[in-house]
């Protein structure tokens, strides 16, 4: 199985060349947006268009093959956030610091796995988010 060089294009346009899980563009980025599997193949996932979004640098490589982990609060296993399922907005709140806050189960949960409040991240979404470039809209 391989994505297509269609399917690249389309996940792009479709995501607005915003990274669908933390919310930063791939403006001014040194590091290309990739294409995730939002259920990875080794999980059964496919290369099928619902099954794709873009990602990060970050939150790709933080992901990995991962499906669900522990929230955070529960401590009950939680499936990670699904952009294709879900609305971003019902699972996650930036804050005045630019940390997220996550409002549910999954939100907790993915931004614990994808560290997306790590201190270079926050420092990073901060600076965008002072200038009017964070969250990223959808060009």
């Amino acid at each position: 199985m391989s994505i297509s060089t269609e399917q690249k294009r389309l996940v792009r346009q479709r995501a607005g060349n915003c990274c669908e899980y933390c919310r930063v563009s791939q403006t001014g980025q040194l590091v290309g947006f990739q294409v995730d599997h939002i259920i990875a193949i080794k999980h059964g996932g496919t290369d099928i268009d619902d099954n794709l979004c873009l990602a990060c640098y970050e939150c790709n490589i933080y992901k990995g093959s991962n499906v669900a982990a522990l929230d955070p609060l529960t401590r009950d296993a939680t499936k990670l956030y699904d952009p294709r399922q879900q609305k971003w907005d019902e699972h996650f709140k930036i804050n005045s610091d630019a940390t997220l806050t996550g409002l549910t189960s999954e939100g907790r949960t993915t931004i614990l796995v994808l560290r997306m409040n790590d201190r270079e991240r926050v420092t990073h979404r901060l600076s965008e988010l002072m200038t009017g470039d964070y969250p990223c809209q959808k060009e």
